[in-house]
């Protein structure tokens, strides 16, 4: 197969029309978001695993999830399938993104989503709880500068109830190992290459894809309107997110999954 031919067959893929109201396959959007992540991420789903385990141990099989930065809602579906008791929030300014997550989730009531910008100091005001068992993100925070991203950890200890726990999952890079992490990086793209080569999708061509589509053309194009092409914050270490989340008020801090550039670093209130 060409790559032309596995764009065609991917774009085949995300364009099948159901019986819903849109005459957009959400599920069809939901696994295409899912293989072009694991084109940067390929134990994407170990992450969200561990994620989950914590969630169980500390806080039960029921709780009350806000998945901050919710994108498609890719940690509520894994939440929902493994905790049918649990329910989420999920909150994104991602017009495009949120119209997936949205059309996935629009005949579940134990689901809600909340349109909100996390640069703004008043978002949590916009959220249906004061205070949930669980914040949890992926892959997100990375668009944020240190300063607004420790501002941003302070609000997320306040929706925190005593006990409960924030996770972030996300690239946190370490800046004292150069050589690990230039070498992690090249075989990491040379991984990238050749499953490009297989037909994989990038960010952009998954994005050109969206804005082909009927439904999802106007969100997309709103989208880009608000976040430029894309425009990365800060990666500090995950000891940088560990102390600074303590400082904000969290007991405890530190990293319970990571591969060489990514980490998931577990706070409890």
């Amino acid at each position: 197969m060409t790559d032309a031919d596995a764009t065609t067959t991917t774009k085949t893929t995300v364009t099948t029309t159901t019986a819903a109201a849109t005459g957009t396959d959400w599920q069809a959007w939901q696994e295409s978001w899912d293989r072009q992540q694991e084109w940067y991420m390929p134990d994407r789903e170990e992450r969200f695993r561990v994620m989950l385990d914590m969630v169980e141990a500390l806080v039960g099989p029921a709780p009350r999830v806000l998945d901050l930065a919710c994108g498609t809602g890719t940690i509520t579906a894994r939440l929902l399938a493994r905790f049918p008791r649990a329910t989420s929030t999920g909150l994104d300014l991602d017009p495009a993104l949120l119209a997936i997550a949205e059309g996935t989730f629009a005949d579940d009531d134990r689901v809600s989503f909340v349109t909100a910008d996390l640069k703004d100091p008043d978002w949590p005001a916009k959220l249906p709880y004061d205070t949930y068992d669980a914040v949890l993100t992926a892959t997100a925070l990375h668009w944020f500068h240190a300063e607004p991203l420790a501002d941003l950890y302070g609000r997320v200890a306040g929706l925190v109830r005593d006990g409960g726990v924030f996770m972030n999952a996300d690239h946190m890079i370490d800046d004292t190992t150069p050589r690990i992490n230039a070498a992690e990086r090249a075989q990491r793209h040379a991984r990238m290459d050749s499953a490009k080569g297989g037909g994989a999708l990038d960010w952009s061509e998954w994005w050109q894809l969206a804005a082909e589509d009927p439904v999802l053309a106007g969100p997309t194009a709103r989208r880009f309107e608000i976040y430029g092409e894309h425009a990365d914050g800060e990666m500090p270490s995950a000891a940088w997110h560990a102390r600074v989340l303590r400082e904000k008020g969290f007991g405890e801090a530190r990293p319970v999954w990571c591969s060489p550039s990514d980490t998931l670093l577990l706070a409890v209130k």
